[in-house]
């Protein structure tokens, strides 16, 4: 089954014409800014150009940004590239069209041309072409959120790598990949679910979970000691008309810890043990936090204020709610948060799992009967984890990471599952800008193992970022 694209990808046919546009109208403003505008510079009436001269010079520029787009690849769906990496193929097309059309200007000496206006060309194209490419992007973001033009991913293997495969599609929706399903050698564990994607049973299952599954792309994370069998696979693959992926043994380990050397051809592959989170980006993770809590004190501090007088205001019971959590490395800490609960609620958590088949390790339970009036509009909106920057100042919580769960809760995980303790857990993180209670507990597992592993300060601006909104919009807030 053919992938719908976006219809402005990277790859779309359309993308060299939109740039041939943005290319003449680059021209066409550098011209009244020149000329008519006179920005920076007068221009004596006989002196002035008509912009028709021009044109040959615009075919040129045009041309030139085609065959150097082209051949930096700036018109082929690369999965992953970034807009900072587009945005320097842009910059460095205009800046060789540009100093092109200059040698050009000095060989054939027009009577009239302006070489302060190139530089104006060069300015307004950049601006244009990476901000086309910016809006290219948020279009299709929303279109893959929308669930058009996403591969669907049938994954082979239910080991480390599978799961490591499985937990960055998650977690990076807008590569394109919706992993529909996970296929085991061992039939029993490749029949258990991991969160919304499906355990389809054993490797004898494939043909038929391809076919039901309208799968568009096999990804296969098998052990390379079973090579016959993967080769075997990639064949029924390819006489089903479906892609095929396969994950080398070393991308068992992540692959920000894969060095990769050349000695005259010969690739040299060294292992990084280093965790992202420690040392110096420990501390740098630190001091942001103390910065931006800092920083919007006049914010939250009146904010609480007010949560804290309307819940005194409802009824008997404390203003704030304690609760036993488990942190890094396993270390408890008391939690703190505004209570939206009655009195005792924690009572009839036990009750309310069992007659809602709620999951022990990550109960949500929508229009729970034990949250207060206040306390329904406190969760809704998250502001009743707002006292959760004081677990921040005393360095038990960071503003992102991983939530932390009950010691009860913890009891219940898998081994798997420990990882998500392994750093500092957080108000804020993957699992809530991806969902919150609508993502699974498997899911979430997921998510915060990725974001371990490739932590870093711009992974946590943009959680930041997308957690306002997120809460604005009580996305899967309940």
């Amino acid at each position: 089954m053919k992938v719908k694209q976006h219809p402005f990808s990277e790859s779309s046919p359309w993308m060299p014409l939109i740039d041939a546009g943005l290319a003449l109208a680059a021209y066409v403003l550098a011209y009244v800014l020149r000329y008519e505008v006179q920005l920076f510079a007068r221009v004596e009436l006989v002196n002035r150009a008509q912009f028709l001269p021009y044109l040959p010079y615009v075919a040129i520029f045009i041309v030139w940004l085609y065959f150097s787009y082209h051949g930096s690849g700036l018109y082929k769906h690369v999965r992953g590239r970034s807009w900072s990496e587009e945005t320097y193929s842009v910059i460095n097309g205009v800046t060789n069209a540009t100093l092109v059309i200059m040698a050009l200007s000095f060989i054939f000496q027009p009577l009239v041309f302006s070489r302060l206006m190139l530089v104006y060309v060069a300015v307004i194209s950049i601006i244009l072409l990476s901000g086309v490419r910016a809006v290219r992007r948020l279009l299709q973001v929303r279109w893959r959120a929308l669930g058009k033009g996403m591969e669907r991913v049938l994954i082979i293997g239910a080991g480390d790598v599978g799961q490591a495969v499985l937990r960055t599609m998650i977690a990076r929706k807008e590569l394109g990949y919706q992993p529909v399903g996970y296929l085991d050698e061992d039939a029993d564990k490749g029949s258990v679910d991991l969160g919304r994607v499906k355990g389809l049973g054993g490797l004898d299952n494939m043909a038929v979970a391809m076919r039901e599954n309208q799968v568009d792309l096999v990804v296969i994370t098998l052990s390379w000691k079973h090579h016959e069998r993967i080769l075997k696979l990639v064949e029924i693959c390819q006489q089903a008309g479906v892609e095929t992926r396969v994950v080398p043994d070393v991308f068992q380990l992540n692959l920000r810890q894969v060095q990769i050397e050349n000695l005259d051809g010969i690739p040299l592959l060294g292992v990084n043990g280093h965790v992202p989170l420690r040392g110096t980006n420990r501390f740098l993770k630190r001091a942001i936090d103390i910065g931006l809590i800092v920083i919007g004190a006049p914010l939250w501090l009146p904010l609480f204020a007010l949560v804290a007088l309307a819940i005194r205001l409802e009824g008997p019971g404390p203003v704030f709610y304690t609760q036993r959590r488990v942190g890094e490395n396993g270390r408890e800490f008391d939690m703190i948060k505004f209570r939206s609960m009655i009195p005792d609620a924690e009572k009839l958590r036990a009750q309310l799992v069992k007659d809602y088949n709620l999951d022990p390790r990550h109960p949500k339970l929508k229009d729970d009967p034990r949250i207060t009036m206040v306390g329904r509009l406190l969760r809704r909106t998250s502001i009743d984890e707002l006292p959760n920057v004081i677990n921040v100042l005393r360095g038990q919580m960071s503003l992102v990471g991983p939530r932390p769960p009950t010691p009860d809760e913890v009891k219940l995980y898998e081994s798997w599952h420990m990882q998500r303790l392994q750093i500092i857990p957080g108000i804020t993180g993957l699992w809530q800008i991806s969902g919150r209670s609508d993502v699974p507990f498997d899911e979430m597992c997921l998510l915060d193992i990725y974001y371990i592993e490739n932590w870093s300060v711009k992974l946590d601006a943009q959680i930041l970022m997308m957690t306002i909104p997120r809460v604005l919009l009580r996305h899967g807030a309940y």
